[in-house]
């Protein structure tokens, strides 16, 4: 028989999918050993971190006493950076050509301004690399033709011209290694990578998927109460269609209770395009079943993310019985002390993964009590009504689904 949902947590296992980030797996550890002691200070319990138990280096163990109990934790970091890596080396000349490529997809499909209906701060996080990679051209233009301007006077046109377009190059190199401060560069790789197949899933992101749904599996047949899987920024919409294909393969009769927590997601931005069939279906069959537990926490401060917007409802593709997700505010502005979020309010990308880091007010939403406290997201959400400014109207353009 199938194991009845677990109240209590002793052990437990997470499985963190990171969104669009070319980092390792240790920057994520990192983060969590130092939030997690702010947290632990704050709200007066004990979590101590070590190497994790099944080796490798994609993840850590957590040892915590939360409200009287012990919880052992192991942490996994789903790893896709190196795909990740491999589509941001396209070099200048093509960063531009995905430029305009990327624009067209979201424009020429409509699902521009359908996006801007929902929420604003999203789509200007969208532009923005838009827009300051062409400043940066016509810049970098205005500066070339300036030179040759100035050498025609002194040496023939001929010889002029390609010291403007020498110019013009090394301005965009420099801006280009310049982008550490401006992400103009990463963030246009991001929502390419999202739009080159009008989202689809390329090939190697499917081959990736399909190898992280069956880690969870055997986790799920594990020793554990609890298999957690926690995805953000556009890990969210991977781990959407990981776990439907995972329940529609069945999944094992004695299992671990399974959960699904979205952080900061963005699914609008791939479901509304016209070819994101397979996750508008996946949309529609995990958000009736039974098998899980899934809570979407965002956040109105956060600019990057569709704040407290039903990715199911919004994308049009919400079943009559729809269950989930429960729709959550971190609420920044309650949870963090005024002095914090007066630091944090103009640190956008910050901002978009607080979700993961300490709050020195916290509500509902406790990243290190859900992912390793004693409490199940289940039972921790049991009974908890949805965010009343919760966004359920449908907006996309495309409703189209097939698995």
């Amino acid at each position: 028989m199938r194991s009845s949902p677990a109240k209590s947590v002793r052990r437990r296992r997470v499985f963190y999918i990171p969104g669009y980030d070319p980092f390792p797996p240790r920057r994520y550890r990192e983060l969590y050993r130092k939030e997690g002691a702010m947290q632990a200070l704050v709200s007066g319990y004990s979590l101590v971190l070590s190497r994790r138990k099944h080796t490798g280096p994609d993840g850590w163990h957590v040892a915590s006493e939360i409200d009287g109990k012990a919880v052992s934790t192991e942490m996994q970091v789903l790893v896709w950076a190196d795909l990740v890596q491999d589509s941001m080396g396209q070099g200048i000349p093509g960063t531009y050509l995905q430029l305009f490529r990327t624009a067209w997809a979201y424009i020429g499909s409509g699902a521009l301004f359908r996006l801007m209906r929902l929420r604003k701060g999203p789509i200007i996080a969208a532009l923005y690399p838009i827009i300051l990679l062409l400043i940066q051209l016509a810049l970098a233009g205005l500066m070339g033709w300036g030179v040759a301007q100035v050498a025609a006077g002194f040496i023939p046109v001929v010889a002029a011209a390609p010291l403007g377009l020498a110019t013009v190059a090394l301005v965009l190199v420099a801006f280009r290694r310049l982008d550490r401060h401006f992400f103009a560069y990463y963030l246009m790789h991001d929502y390419a990578y999202t739009a080159q197949h009008g989202g689809a899933n390329p090939d190697e992101l499917e081959a990736r998927m399909s190898a992280f749904r069956q880690t969870i599996r055997s986790a799920l047949e594990s020793n554990v109460d609890e298999v957690l899987v926690v995805g953000h920024s556009s890990g969210a919409h991977l781990g959407i269609s990981i776990l439907a294909d995972l329940i529609r393969e069945g999944l094992p009769e004695r299992k671990a209770e399974l959960a699904f927590l979205t952080l900061g997601q963005v699914v609008p931005m791939v479901s509304f395009l016209p070819h994101a069939d397979r996750l508008r279906a996946d949309l529609n069959y995990l958000s009736a079943r039974k098998e899980l537990t899934w809570v979407d926490v965002t956040a109105p401060g956060d600019g990057c993310a569709f704040a407290l917007c039903d990715p199911v409802s919004v994308s049009g593709v919400a079943p009559p019985d729809q269950r989930w997700p429960l729709v959550l505010s971190a609420a920044f502005t309650q949870t963090l002390s005024p002095e914090r979020w007066k630091s944090l309010r103009w640190r956008f990308f910050r901002l978009h993964f607080q979700y993961l880091c300490a709050f020195d007010r916290p509500g509902d939403y406790d990243y290190f009590r859900i992912t390793a406290g004693p409490l199940s997201l289940r039972a921790r959400f049991e009974g908890r009504p949805p965010s009343k400014s919760r966004i359920v109207e449908p907006a996309s353009g495309h409703t189209s689904m097939h698995a």
